[in-house]
């Protein structure tokens, strides 16, 4: 927020590789803990929202691409809460389009702090990846709230 894109970019960066690092290594050694499991995409997910509220407030990118990232994520997290609660809890496995999803919001913000830190035009590229990180996003929520309801829809006919 303060416009230190460089510096931004480079800690986005470190952040990243260090994440996957962690995850490497957990699966390699065994060291995979439930606790970890939950963590960690939590964390991911704090991030790129962290990230995105900032590009936002930076004006770096518009702000309902900053609400629809974030309203996604409040979505998922509510919908999980919302079924422990009413006694059916769901476990949302993430999904090939949630993948790609959390990919591009990657790129995007990367490409995004590099091109300001770094001062080069990749006005093209943004404009390309902010589509796709709209498309994704909403082909997302689309399948996420239909696999809960089918969920919530399965509990009840349970015994």
């Amino acid at each position: 927020m303060a416009g230190e894109m460089r510096i931004a970019f480079v800690l986005f960066l470190a952040a990243g590789i260090s994440d996957a690092v962690d995850g490497y290594l957990a699966k390699r050694f065994g060291m995979a803990t439930e606790l970890g499991a939950y963590l960690d995409p939590l964390a991911d997910k704090a991030m790129l929202v962290s990230i995105y509220v900032a590009l936002g407030i930076a004006d770096a990118v518009p702000g309902w691409l900053v609400i629809l990232v974030v309203s996604r994520d409040i979505m998922i997290v509510s919908a999980v809460i919302l079924s422990w609660v009413v006694d059916k809890p769901v476990t949302l496995k993430p999904l090939l389009v949630s993948k790609l999803n959390t990919v591009a919001q990657i790129a995007l913000a990367c490409v995004i702090m590099a091109a300001r830190g770094f001062e080069f035009d990749a006005a093209v590229a943004v404009m390309l990846l902010t589509a796709l990180v709209t498309a994704l996003t909403l082909i997302s929520i689309a399948f996420y709230l239909a696999e809960w309801v089918r969920h919530v829809n399965t509990a009840e006919m349970g015994p």
